[in-house]
């Protein structure tokens, strides 16, 4: 089992330090992990700390340590995201949209206007950046693939047709989707993505990978047992961990 999303300094309420690091290290050895990826925010970039990351990581030589970065994907912000990768040499890249046009839709503050939009638009426009991430060739990974239920606002279109489009560029780039389990913790009570996605994503040949969005070491591989219970139901066979940005293959049986 791996984690490839977890947040070794939270909101940016930590600091990275040896003590911090090993905790999540500690948790993952006691959940059985074979792989765990810290994927801190890009906004955080001058707090992050990756040789350290790699010096602990040698005490733990029972667990595949990766590093990533959840990169914030805005349109007009390509060659910032493309600097930052360029500045070390990642195992893998998430690529997450929390916004689009001036709209922070994820934050607590924000969940009335998810009941105010016009929610079959507010979903079409997520699906149009996602898709413009997954374009953009900057990423291995899409992050929580349908965050923008979030709040439990549901369209009225069919969610395969409003992906649709989506889930084509994903495949043609090969890019991989995480089964996010930090949803359940959401008002909307599920996993990113919903059951139906994931049997539409299996079913194009889309490869997967886990992640628990953890934000602090207690909740490093929370739920990812039912995530994977939930994807071996729809018939998948294997996950994707990354090392320097090539696929690693874990059996899910």
């Amino acid at each position: 089992m791996l984690d490839l999303h977890v947040h070794l300094l939270g909101h940016n309420d930590r600091e990275a330090s040896r003590e911090t690091i090993a905790a999540f290290l500690d948790e993952a050895t006691r959940r059985g992990l074979k792989e765990i990826g810290f994927a801190d925010h890009d906004y955080y970039w001058d707090q992050m700390n990756f040789p350290m990351i790699r010096e602990v990581a040698e005490d733990y030589p029972h667990l595949a340590v990766r590093i990533g970065l959840e990169a914030e994907y805005r349109p007009h912000e390509e060659g910032r995201i493309k600097n930052l990768i360029e500045q070390y040499p990642f195992d893998f890249i998430i690529g997450s949209v929390h916004e689009f046009d001036g709209w922070v839709f994820d934050i607590p503050e924000e969940e009335p206007m998810h009941w105010k939009k016009d929610i079959d638009q507010f979903y079409s426009r997520y699906f149009e950046v996602v898709t413009l991430a997954a374009k953009s060739g900057l990423f291995t990974t899409i992050g929580h693939f349908d965050l923008i239920k979030i709040f439990g606002a549901r369209p009225s279109k069919d969610i395969l047709a409003l992906v649709d489009e989506t889930l084509t560029v994903v495949a043609e780039q090969g890019l991989v989707l995480e089964v996010n389990t930090n949803g359940r913790y959401k008002p909307v009570q599920e996993f990113y993505p919903e059951r139906r996605l994931i049997e539409d994503i299996h079913r194009r040949g889309i490869e997967f990978t886990l992640g628990s969005d953890a934000h602090c070491a207690g909740n490093v591989g929370r739920d990812l047992s039912e995530a994977c219970q939930l994807l071996h139901e729809v018939g998948v066979k294997s996950l994707v961990g990354f090392s320097r940005l090539d696929k690693v293959s874990y059996s899910l049986d």
